[in-house]
This record gives C-alpha cells, sequence and structure tokens, in this order.
C-alpha cells in the first residue's frame, strides 16, 4: 500500500450518527486522493432527517472546538462539505480545500441561527 497522506486523528469526536449509517470521521487518509472539501448545496429542511443529521454534526463540531480554529484532520469531507462556505469557513485565505492539515473555524452566528438544536448541552438523536 502506499504511503498515505498524514492526517490528524480527533480522538473523542463521534464517528457518527448512531442507527443511520451516516459517518463524521474517516479512518484512514484516502490512498486515492484527498476529499476536497467544498460548498455543496443543502436541500435539508428543519425537521427533516438530513437537517436532523446535518445539526448532530454541527453540535459535535461546536461541543469538540467550540470557537477555536480547527484542523480539518479525519472529519468526513462530504459532511463538512455541507456547512462550509456557511457555517463552517476557512481560516485563511489561502484555504487548500485538498489538505488534511487545512484550517477551519465555525461561524457561530450563522451556525446558531440555522442549527439552534446543536448549541444544547445535549442532542437527542
Amino acid at each position: 500500500m502506499a504511503n498515505l497522506p498524514e492526517m490528524t486523528k480527533h480522538r473523542g469526536f463521534p464517528g457518527g450518527m448512531p442507527s443511520t449509517g451516516i459517518q463524521f470521521t474517516i479512518r484512514r487518509a484516502n490512498p486515492k486522493g484527498v476529499t476536497p472539501v467544498k460548498a455543496l448545496p443543502r436541500k435539508a429542511r428543519p425537521g427533516t432527517k438530513e437537517h436532523r443529521i446535518d445539526a448532530a454534526f454541527m453540535h459535535a463540531l461546536w461541543h469538540h472546538f467550540g470557537t477555536e480554529p480547527f484542523e480539518r484532520g479525519n472529519l468526513d469531507a462530504a459532511r463538512l462539505s455541507l456547512l462550509f462556505g456557511r457555517e463552517v469557513l476557512p481560516v485563511d485565505k489561502d484555504f487548500d480545500p485538498m489538505s488534511y492539515e487545512a484550517m477551519l473555524v465555525i461561524n457561530e452566528k450563522l451556525a446558531r441561527q440555522n442549527f439552534p438544536e446543536s448549541f444544547e448541552n445535549f442532542f437527542e438523536v
């Protein structure tokens, strides 16, 4: 197997949404290349299953990182892409969407507006 790129593993971060098969993290770097993080249109409306999954991911991000910048690391690119450019922003203007070391930060104002339930101490699955 080829040498995989270094990737920070966020210990203690939930691996996914229980009972859904939806993952929040990846186990190892992609041997075919890093999946880019890019803003994807979000079709989930409040009250839908998809919105609950996005809210659960935001809850995990907020309670793990808070207002501090964080490295992309082993966070799932597809999950991040659904929040990217809105609730999750690049820290630097020279953001590399194909780097596991790219730094991100939560846009707290917009995240609280779009996912108020994510900022509660407990998130009911």
